[in-house]
């Protein structure tokens, strides 16, 4: 269908699903840009697709199942993108991974979007949840200013497998501790209270530190707008074990890539 002859709710449902797909193809990617690229290419194929008033889910549906096509293609061509990787998981069980936990989406559409059979997804979903934990373990950094939250991401953190090296509640004390500690991963709240910006924080940690960095927030719609320099992994307040493990390995395993 051609977009000009879409309706007005149409091209709503498509703007309030583009942060989300964001989200998962950067994830899935390892990054803001090489993600965005992605996104774009998926809008010009779900706008050539779409009937008459699209549906918020429906918007969504059609920009996932694009963005797995899209990786499907790049997977054929791009060593990068195989469907096994070195770390033993599939392109099949990453994006089943990323659209149940991080998307919050039900098996039955993260199957369509990975076109495949229910059956065939409940057993790569099962088998991908079952090596999250045997995967190298990172040394994470967590800037959070709440005290119960920060321990609480703590226990998360733990139980995924990885350690913690340290708890920073204002920006010159993250930035202290990654200078001394060097984190293989950084999980940072937004905002920080008075102790400053989250954002700046992980901002002045890199000019050190070579580390992927997970971003949690309430609001992930406002880290993910296209607009300007965005992360690769935002996770929404509150989330639960699975996510966190999900986000920690894509990080790990995809978050220091050329783009």
């Amino acid at each position: 269908m051609d977009d000009k002859v879409m309706s007005g709710s149409d091209r709503t449902a498509l703007v309030r699903a583009l942060p989300y797909a964001r989200r998962y193809a950067r994830a899935l990617l390892g990054s803001q840009e090489r993600g965005d690229v992605v996104v774009a290419a998926a809008l010009r194929a779900a706008l050539a697709e779409m009937g008459p008033d699209m549906t918020d889910a429906g918007a969504r549906a059609a920009l996932y199942l694009a963005i797995s096509d899209d990786m499907r293609r790049a997977a054929s061509s791009d060593p990068v993108f195989s469907d096994t990787e070195d770390d033993g998981m599939s392109l099949s069980q990453r994006m089943l991974l990323l659209l149940t936990a991080l998307e919050e989406q039900p098996l039955t559409a993260a199957a369509a979007a990975c076109r495949l059979e229910i059956e065939v997804a409940e057993r790569d979903l099962r088998s991908a949840r079952d090596g999250l934990r045997a995967n190298a373990a990172a040394r994470v950094l967590i800037i959070e200013d709440e005290p119960i939250i920060a321990l609480d991401i703590q226990d998360l953190v733990e139980r995924c497998g990885h350690s913690v090296v340290g708890i920073a509640a204002t920006e010159t004390e993250a930035v202290q501790i990654a200078r001394a500690e060097r984190p293989s991963l950084v999980l940072a709240d937004i905002n920080l209270g008075a102790g400053g910006d989250g954002a700046t924080a992980v901002a002045r940690i890199l000019r050190d530190v070579t580390a992927p960095v997970i971003f949690v927030t309430a609001f992930p719609e406002r880290l993910l707008t296209g607009d300007a320099v965005e992360p690769a992994f935002v996770i929404t307040k509150p989330f639960d074990p699975t996510t966190l493990a999900v986000a920690t390995y894509q990080a790990v395993t995809r978050g220091v890539r050329p783009v």
